[in-house]
C-alpha cells in the first residue's frame, strides 16, 4: 500500500519547465520584433513562454563589457540550452559553458570563427543558423551607387574591434573589393557606444560622404532611432543590414531576413529540449533575403528612388 503511495505522489510531481537563456546585446525593446518571432517559433511547436517554458532575457545594451558576465549568469542558471545572437555572444557562451548547448542565432562564419567543426557536423555543443554571407555588403553598395548616381565616397559604420570577427572582416574585405570595383572611397567610422554617433556623422558630413553604410552591430542596433534620425538630419541616404532599421524610418536595407533566422532559431531549441546533440545538428545558411526600401525617408533627404530599383524591393514603404 506504502509502495503504491510513493508511485502515486511521484506521478503527480509537475514536470519541469526547461528554461531557455537568451543573450542579446541589443535592448529587449529595440529588438522586440525580433524577439517576437522567436517566441512564434516557439509557439508554433507548442511552448508558451511563462506557462511551458521560461525564457530568461538578458540583454548587455550595446556594453560590451557586460557580455561575459551576462553570459556566465546563464552558465550558472543551468539553462537547459543559451540561444546566442551574433558571433560576439556566441563567443561568450561558448567561453562560458562548454556543456550546455548553444544555438547561434546569425553565427556569420562559424567554421572560420572556430565555433563548429563543420557546418554538417558541427561537433560540440554549439549548433544553429548562420547569416553569413560576405556578398551583402557588396550588394548593398552596388544599390547605393543605383540610387546615388554620382556616388563617390560612402561613410561605413561598425565597429574596429569586431574586424577580429572573421565574418565581419570578410564583409568589410568584399564591401572594399566593391567600391574598387565602383571607384568609391571609403571612409571607416568607429561606433564604440551611442555617444560616437552623431560623432561619426558629423564626420561623415565633414568629409563630404554621399552616403552611409550601417554594418550593425550591437551598439548601431541598441540606438538605431538615433542612427536614423542622424542620417536624416545630415540628409544622407543610409542602407543598413536589418528590416527594423527601415520600419522604423530608415532609407533602406538589404541582407538576410533575421525574423526568419528568429523563428527558425525555436526549431533547434525544440530538437534539443528533446534530446538531440548540438553536435548532430547541422548549421543552416540563411534562405531568405530581403530588400526594402522606405519612400517617406527618401522624400524626407529629397532623394528621388529609380523606378528600376523600386520594382525589385521585396516591400516598399510608403
Amino acid at each position: 500500500m506504502l509502495f503504491a503511495l510513493c508511485l502515486s505522489a511521484e506521478a503527480q510531481q509537475p514536470t519541469k519547465i526547461p528554461r531557455i537563456g537568451f543573450l542579446t546585446g541589443a535592448s529587449l525593446s529595440s529588438q522586440f520584433a525580433r524577439n517576437e518571432a522567436f517566441r512564434q517559433g516557439l509557439r508554433e511547436l507548442g511552448y508558451i513562454e511563462g506557462k511551458n517554458i521560461v525564457i530568461e532575457w538578458r540583454s548587455y545594451e550595446g556594453r560590451e563589457d557586460l557580455r561575459p558576465v551576462l553570459a556566465a549568469e546563464l552558465a550558472r542558471l543551468k539553462v537547459n540550452v543559451i540561444v546566442a545572437v551574433g558571433s560576439g555572444d556566441i563567443q561568450a557562451a561558448k567561453e562560458a559553458t562548454a556543456t550546455i548547448p548553444i544555438v547561434m542565432l546569425a553565427g556569420g562564419d562559424a567554421v572560420a570563427s572556430g565555433f563548429v567543426a563543420s557546418l554538417a557536423r558541427p561537433g560540440g555543443n554549439i549548433t544553429g543558423l548562420s547569416n553569413f554571407a560576405p556578398e551583402i555588403g557588396g550588394k548593398q553598395l552596388e544599390l547605393m551607387k543605383e540610387i546615388v548616381s554620382r556616388l563617390s565616397r560612402v561613410a561605413v559604420l561598425g565597429t574596429r574591434t569586431s574586424t577580429n570577427n572573421p565574418s565581419y572582416a570578410q564583409r568589410l574585405g568584399e564591401i572594399e573589393r566593391a567600391a574598387k570595383a565602383f571607384g568609391v572611397k571609403l571612409q571607416y567610422l568607429n561606433v564604440l557606444s551611442s555617444k560616437d554617433i552623431e560623432t561619426s556623422f558629423r564626420e561623415a558630413s565633414k568629409e563630404r560622404a554621399d552616403a552611409v553604410l550601417a554594418m550593425g552591430g550591437a551598439v548601431l542596433n541598441s540606438h538605431r532611432t538615433q542612427v536614423i534620425e542622424q542620417a536624416a538630419k545630415s540628409r544622407l541616404p543610409a542602407i543598413y543590414n536589418q528590416r527594423l532599421y527601415v520600419e522604423d524610418g530608415g532609407l533602406m536595407t538589404y541582407g538576410a531576413s533575421l525574423p526568419d533566422l528568429d523563428r527558425r532559431a525555436a526549431t533547434y531549441v525544440d530538437k534539443i529540449l528533446k534530446g538531440a546533440k548540438p553536435a548532430d545538428l547541422p548549421v543552416e545558411q540563411p534562405k531568405k533575403f530581403e530588400f526594402i526600401i522606405n519612400l517617406k525617408a527618401a522624400k524626407q533627404i529629397g532623394l528621388m528612388i529609380p523606378p528600376n530599383v523600386l520594382v525589385r524591393a521585396d516591400k516598399v514603404i510608403k
